[in-house]
């Protein structure tokens, strides 16, 4: 059982992840994504999730280099983003999201989407990143298990986390097992679904049974499936409540109740979605 906020996933190169972190997408850069992490910081986060398209890395570098927390206690990710794939655009991306955060490495950096014809030179530039020790650990996000296959075909380093997004209306379970079989740690993105499932009536049962909030249900629900979690939010209470989740556990009954609200619902884009990278061809 994941009992404690200092509890760590452990990636397969051994690096150890945070179960919860904050997700910043969409938090405007400057004082509103600065206090926000420092919030979090001071309620135990030590974990920040941003990318380059969230166009807020300076904020994130910003409250990093205020925080009391030295440095190699925190994980912070980012991200590539798509009209940065390939293997130099990569790299020099790479450079400029470390200058904007002002750090000299990052603990995870992520392909951002699996674009076709990119990924897997993308996927070169960043075990170059990793093998130079810039970033502590790499992965991938929104890859499907078929993405995940055909890039392992060719190469050198297995992704060590697949960011997807994973809430109860898309619980992904094949992708769940396919990557635990891997060795792949599985994150959520979105993992309250913008609380559009907040009114839900097993997760409202079931926040009233075991004292919680619905959201700190479903993230729980994350942890015990095995899966981290990065819920975004701007509001110090809600920052609060979100990490607030050591204290309880579910049953495997309540576990089994929630996942069959799964409906195979994306809230974001279909990562199989021609349409979607036609911008980034």
């Amino acid at each position: 059982m994941t009992s404690s906020i200092h509890d760590r996933a452990v990636l397969h190169n051994g690096v150890q992840m945070p179960w919860v972190g904050l997700g910043v997408y969409k938090a405007e850069d400057g004082d509103e994504v600065i206090q926000s992490i420092k919030w979090a910081i001071d309620e135990g986060y030590r974990s920040i999730d941003t990318a380059s398209l969230y166009e807020n890395e300076a904020g994130v570098g910003q409250a990093i280099a205020e925080s009391h927390v030295p440095r190699e206690e925190l994980f912070i990710t980012t991200k590539v983003w798509n009209t940065d794939q390939g293997y130099g655009k990569t790299l020099e991306a790479f450079d400029a999201s470390l200058k904007r955060l002002g750090l000299d490495y990052v603990d995870l950096y992520l392909v951002h989407w699996p674009v076709p014809g990119k990924y897997k030179e993308t996927w070169k530039a960043l075990e170059k990143i990793y093998h130079e020790g810039r970033a502590k650990a790499i992965g991938v996000s929104n890859f499907k298990q078929h993405h995940l296959e055909d890039l392992m075909a060719d190469a050198e380093i297995k992704p060590m986390v697949n960011q997807v997004e994973y809430h109860p209306r898309l619980s992904q379970e094949d992708l769940l097992l396919y990557c635990k079989k891997q060795g792949i740690q599985l994150e959520a993105w979105r993992p309250l679904l913008k609380g559009e499932i907040f009114e839900e009536p097993t997760l409202v049962e079931l926040a009233d049974k075991y004292d919680k909030s619905v959201a700190q249900i479903i993230l729980r629900w994350d942890l015990q499936n095995g899966v981290v979690t990065i819920p975004k939010s701007v509001t110090e209470h809600r920052i609060q409540e979100n990490i607030d989740i050591f204290d309880f556990e579910l049953t495997n009954e309540d576990m089994t109740r929630i996942s069959a609200l799964n409906q195979d619902k994306r809230n974001g884009a279909d990562p199989d979605d021609p349409e979607f990278y036609k911008p980034f061809e």
